[in-house]
């Protein structure tokens, strides 16, 4: 009688050690960059509320996780995920990785040699910091459609729209630590993927 409610209780502690948690409470806090470049910090995806992934750093390699890569399929399918990928491989000095993430279509092999070098470039580089590229505001205008103001700082009106960002600002510091290089690349979307063009 004993061994059967020690067994009852043994496996009730195994059902609850392999019940499904919350997903969303495992995820826990994002941190996100705003479209105004302050901090977001959220329980949804960053793409969710109108920002993307503040600069996440790579893993660390293991023994099954070679160079930073997490072991999935696919390509860049949010933006967060391509800033990771563009993250991993300047971490990793990958070159190959960040090949991997660029939108190659169209490319002669003259160019893909050319593109291939600048990419090298850019992955020897440390890394201090990836932003986004958004477009301009419109330009304020009047009734009669005269351009009152050409609002380059986005300040009128005062409600924000989300934009989409249509690029991303790496910087880095130059090999003697005490300049900053820039480097732009284009924002592609392709089959459901986002990709980085020169």
């Amino acid at each position: 009688m004993r061994s059967c409610s020690l067994l009852a209780i043994l496996a009730l502690i195994c059902a609850a050690a392999f019940w499904p948690h919350d997903a969303r409470a495992q995820r826990g806090v994002h941190r996100c960059e705003g479209m105004d470049g302050k901090p977001v910090f959220t329980d949804k995806r960053c793409e969710d509320v109108g920002a993307m992934d503040a600069l996440p750093r790579a893993a660390t390699p293991t023994a099954g996780n070679v160079g930073g890569s997490p072991l999935r399929g696919g390509c860049s399918r949010t933006l967060s995920d391509l800033v990771h990928q563009i993250t991993a491989a300047i971490d990793n000095r990958d070159v190959n990785r960040l090949a991997s993430v660029y939108q190659w279509a169209g490319a002669s092999d003259e160019a893909a040699n050319r593109i291939l070098d600048r990419l090298q470039v850019i992955v020897d580089r440390p890394l201090l910091d990836i932003e986004p590229i958004r477009p301009a505001p419109p330009p304020i205008t009047d009734d009669a459609g005269n351009i009152v103001d050409t609002n380059e700082d986005g300040y009128y009106p005062q409600t924000a729209t989300l934009s989409r960002p249509t690029g991303l600002r790496v910087m880095q510091s130059l090999k003697n630590g005490s300049a900053t290089a820039s480097t732009t690349f284009g924002l592609r979307r392709s089959y459901g993927c986002f990709w980085i063009s020169l």
